[in-house]
């Protein structure tokens, strides 16, 4: 009789503990919901009281930002004296990708940071560390005035060819006291390219039909969407004769030891590897880094010269730097307007 006593017992108490257990975890369900409901309660009340900013203030802001970032490098410069680096690397533009990186290494960017190293009383000269086939015209004369202007203040540049210093590449470089490079590196390219695609048999095919409504002839000129005219083609060959004359001037002025009638020759757009570029006073010394030095120790007169690299030690900067190459690589309307949009370059190109 006991032990039929003692199952009812252990049934209810099973039944009991189920019930607790059920109870747990309805309150624990009902606890998540109540913070997830609270924070989205207080994340919509923060946006709907918080100041819509902008797009001049968005703008503001990112200058800003983009200043404090450049101030960082600098600041963090050694206060020991020698000759501040700065590196030049890929196509020479003004990036139009967002992202810290993007604004780093952007044209106006490296300018920037060359203008203000040019006030650095520790910094006494700079190496200018090239490895870049050129890039747009503008681009490419932003850096080289800042150069001009570092030069200014009775301070040095050496610049150091790697791989490639071509068009472009070579064109900043003309601002430069002494230039090393390796027997091996592409160097020269001294010209104007403009690339205006012709997208009109594709669009065909796919059935789509631009029709612009312009102010003047000459509004779309270099379209993707249409052949150009004979006039057009006149016109564009005058800007970029133009702009070839820019960068004879500057090579002459920067390599008078070259041959001024061969001049006018080397300055077609070939390449030179940089043992004919040395044979022919395009280029200096033959050498790495250490040569490159041994010139900034001749220039300065500082036995031995320190280089000395920006960097920054802002944490989101660190944190910017990891993501910001992965953004916006692959947006479509960027790839659309790098195909459609002419672009005069400094650039070597095949």
């Amino acid at each position: 009789m006991a032990e039929n006593n003692e199952v009812p017992q252990q049934a209810a108490a099973a039944e009991e503990k189920h019930c607790a257990s059920n109870n747990l975890g309805v309150k624990f369900w009902l606890i998540l919901l109540t913070i997830v409901f609270s924070l989205s309660m207080a994340s919509g009340l923060y946006l709907a009281l918080t100041p819509c900013q902008t797009q001049q203030q968005e703008e503001e802001a990112s200058g800003e930002q983009k200043e404090s970032m450049t101030s960082s490098f600098i600041k963090s410069l050694s206060k020991e004296e020698g000759a501040a680096v700065i590196k030049i690397r890929g196509v020479i533009q003004e990036g139009t990708e967002n992202g810290f990186m993007a604004r780093q290494n952007s044209a106006s960017a490296i300018a920037k940071r060359i203008r203000d190293l040019a006030d650095k009383k520790e910094v006494k000269a700079l190496l200018l560390d090239i490895n870049s086939p050129g890039g747009t015209v503008a681009a490419v004369q932003d850096i080289y005035n800042a150069l001009l202007f570092f030069k200014s203040k009775g301070k040095p540049v050496v610049a150091l060819f790697r791989d490639v210093a071509a068009s472009g590449g070579f064109y900043i470089a003309m601002a430069a006291d002494k230039i090393v490079a390796q027997p091996g590196t592409m160097t020269g390219s001294i010209g104007v390219i403009m690339q205006a695609n012709n997208v009109e048999g594709l669009f065909d095919k796919l059935g789509i039909k631009v029709m612009p409504v312009k102010s003047g002839k000459h509004k779309d000129i270099g379209s993707a969407y249409r052949p150009m005219t004979e006039e057009e083609l006149a016109l564009l060959q005058e800007m970029i004769n133009e702009t070839y004359q820019q960068f004879f001037n500057a090579v002459k002025q920067g390599r008078p030891q070259v041959n001024a009638e061969m001049l006018p020759v080397y300055a077609d757009g070939r390449v030179f590897t940089g043992a004919r570029a040395k044979q022919i006073g395009l280029i200096d010394e033959l050498g790495g880094e250490e040569v490159a030095k041994e010139q900034l120790s001749a220039l300065t007169k500082i036995k031995d010269i320190k280089l000395i690299t920006p960097k920054s030690n802002n944490f989101m900067d660190i944190i910017y730097m990891g993501g910001a190459s992965m953004e916006n690589k692959l947006g479509l309307s960027s790839k659309i307007e790098d195909l459609t949009t002419p672009k005069v370059a400094y650039l070597w190109t095949y």
